[in-house]
């Protein structure tokens, strides 16, 4: 009787508690009861949830662009193609975890105030013990919530929970679970992490987390003594502080003196001397980086300057035009025959730092779900450095004396035509300088 009744019980101990499920084995393994909430954790951690709070991680599922990209394009779209609820449900593993894993797909909008709201947060990050998988990607982390929580940081003791240091959290791996993503197509639509195991940084051994979680010293808890702590500030592409500077830029003419009806030759050198992955990264899909360049002569007349063509396949991507693209959002939207809206938004003859998507019928999308196939990769990688050139001849009207050569180099996280059409808030398609660089030549006769 003893052996059926230990039998019993080792089964219903199976169900009851979820094994190492990732993934989309997870879906519906849990429940929003099996993890604290972020105020219970700041009850301890108040520095560390302030940070948090500030951090797009709270944001994930509440972010304006997010739930309209979820709810108006993803799910609307997977309404129409039911072979897409699933990558879209999977949207959620990593956006909003706890929803994902109580099978909570779609989640209720963020209006709702559901746990959904809370996106990746301190309890979910800290009950992580591995992931599943030769490369990390769309959510493969384990979860497995419980008083015991894990981390990187040794000697530590709470009164709340059980601690326990795992050499994940060293690893960038962890961070390649969400960081990582390949759709339905099997295109790696979000590569962060790959990028960065590619580059240098990897080869020197400085993870992802140096520059995005910097330590400092300070407290980890009120009850914690000081010492060398990870501030959880996750800034990125969302942190104009992060996006400035990361690209230096230098510009120089190839003679200073220029006869008034001869041509001037611009160099200018873009280098990638922050970050230890290409610039744009992440949502690649929605972001554009260019190059501005503008002449101002003596009697501050001012004329904008085309990028030279280098020839290579692809490169109509990298130049700004007046084309239409992402005629694919029509039918998430319900308009027939759609004709798409303009694919840059930026001044005709611009650089553009980008690798464009493409869906099943070969147009420029930003659905990164409905990407078949990805164009040339003219992304500025970790520690290299692009040459742009310009050749200007000095147009009828020109001044004589000093003319004034300014190149700024702009970001936007999501390109504003698509921002205008789909009624996202102005803050996400603002113009963020990353960088500048002026220079002069004399016009003579």
């Amino acid at each position: 009787m003893r052996r059926w009744t230990t039998l019993i019980l080792m089964a219903w101990t199976a169900c009851a508690f979820p094994q190492d499920l990732s993934g989309d084995k997870a879906f519906g393994s849990r429940k929003y009861s099996d993890y604290e909430k972020p105020e219970t954790c700041r009850s301890c951690h108040m520095d560390i949830y302030q940070q948090w709070t500030q951090a797009m991680m709270s944001q994930s599922y509440v972010h304006h662009w997010d739930e309209i990209e979820y709810f108006d394009l993803a799910v609307a779209h997977a309404e129409k193609v039911p072979s897409l609820k699933g990558p879209v449900d999977g949207c959620n593993g990593c956006h909003a975890p706890l929803a994902y894993l109580a099978g909570d797909a779609p989640p209720p909008r963020p209006s709702e105030g559901s746990r959904a709201n809370e996106g990746v947060s301190c309890d979910l990050c800290h009950t992580i013990k591995g992931w599943q998988g030769d490369v990390p990607f769309n959510f493969s982390y384990v979860s497995s919530p419980g008083r015991k929580k894990y981390g990187a940081k040794t000697g530590l003791d709470s009164p709340h929970h059980d601690t326990q240091v795992l050499d994940l959290y060293t690893q960038t791996e962890y961070c390649g679970n969400c960081h990582n993503e390949k759709n339905p197509f099997g295109i790696w639509v979000k590569s962060t992490q790959i990028e960065w195991k590619a580059g240098p940084y990897a080869r020197e051994k400085v993870p992802c987390f140096r520059c995005h979680m910097p330590r400092a010293w300070s407290r980890s808890a009120k009850m914690a003594a000081e010492d060398s702590v990870a501030q959880h500030l996750f800034h990125g592409a969302h942190d104009p502080g992060k996006v400035g500077g990361s690209v230096e830029i230098r510009m120089h003419p190839e003679e200073r003196e220029v006869l008034y009806d001869d041509v001037v030759v611009l160099n200018v050198q873009l280098f990638n001397a922050k970050a230890g992955h290409k610039i744009p990264t992440g949502s690649v899909e929605d972001r554009i980086l260019w190059l501005h360049v503008t002449a101002t002569d003596s009697k501050g007349k001012s004329y904008h300057l085309p990028v030279d063509k280098k020839g290579f396949e692809g490169e109509e991507y990298t130049i700004a035009c007046d084309t239409l693209a992402y005629q694919d959002m029509g039918l998430p939207k319900g308009i027939e025959g759609f004709k798409g809206v303009q694919r840059d938004g930026v001044p005709a003859g611009d650089r553009i730092f980008r690798m464009p998507y493409f869906d099943p019928e070969g147009r420029m999308t930003i659905m990164q779900w409905n990407t078949k196939s990805q164009g040339l990769d003219y992304r500025i990688g970790p520690r290299e450095t692009k040459i742009e050139t310009f050749t200007w001849q000095l147009p009828d009207d020109i001044e004589l004396g000093r003319v004034t050569f300014h190149a700024v180099l702009n970001f936007q996280k999501l390109v504003k035509p698509v921002a205008d059409f789909l009624g996202v808030p102005p803050d996400e398609s603002e113009i963020v300088p990353v960088n500048s660089a002026s220079t002069w030549i004399e016009v003579v006769e």
